[in-house]
């Protein structure tokens, strides 16, 4: 099946048509734009083949390698580099990734061939959205000043974990420290947030001000 993937090389929607006749494999939610597409395919794919795991193992592995060498990234997505220029990094890219699932490597063929490899990085988030939607799990970001220790966070976690706002999924907590918010946490979960910074009231006493002159 996996030859049949790698003769899929025009568009990401025929990507997933040249396996309409395998059992099917509905992904967890739907994905717009161009790199869902690609990631939705990439999922039917490897769900119907059963290996939504390894395929998650290589794209988490290679995420890693492209967010941090920034030469990588700018190879990826320089359109002035040829399809066979692009083809071979994207080899030695893999092979320095190891052994790979072949979902994986016709997933990086079909881009290169497609020219949407400058898409590579939306396309990892995006199948790493769908495995986490696969999962039942909530991204919770916690947004501070400074960072927060593990014990906070988790009574942060604890709490909305028995709200209305978790959906009953189980939260994937992070802590983003930025500075300019001044103090006080803003919270976002899935695509809910709520702003207790404290940036966020001098604004709003600001425009209080301003409106009362």
């Amino acid at each position: 099946m996996a030859s049949r993937f790698t003769r899929l090389t025009t568009a990401a929607p025929k990507l997933a048509r040249g396996y309409a006749a395998a059992a099917p494999a509905k992904p967890p939610v739907t994905l717009y734009g161009l790199d869902g597409r690609y990631a939705t395919a990439l999922y039917t794919a490897a769900a119907r083949q059963n290996a939504l795991e390894a395929v998650e193992k290589d794209l988490t592995q290679l995420q890693n390698s492209i967010s941090k060498d920034k030469a990588v990234r700018a190879f990826l997505e320089n359109p002035t580099v040829t399809g066979q220029a692009k083809a071979d990094g994207v080899s030695a890219l893999l092979a320095k990734a190891g052994k790979v699932n072949p979902l994986t490597k016709n997933l990086f063929e079909v881009l290169n061939q497609n020219s949407r490899l400058d898409q590579t990085a939306k396309v990892l988030s995006a199948y790493a959205e769908l495995m986490s939607a696969h999962r039942n799990e909530l991204s919770l970001t916690v947004t501070s000043a400074k960072e927060l220790d593990k014990s906070t966070l988790n009574k942060i976690a604890d709490s909305l974990q028995k709200s209305k706002l978790a959906e009953g999924k189980k939260l994937l907590v992070s802590n983003k420290v930025k500075a300019d918010i001044l103090g006080g946490i803003l919270v976002e979960i899935g695509d809910k947030s709520i702003d207790l910074t404290v940036s966020s009231k001098i604004a709003k006493l600001n425009k209080l001000v301003t409106d009362a002159v």
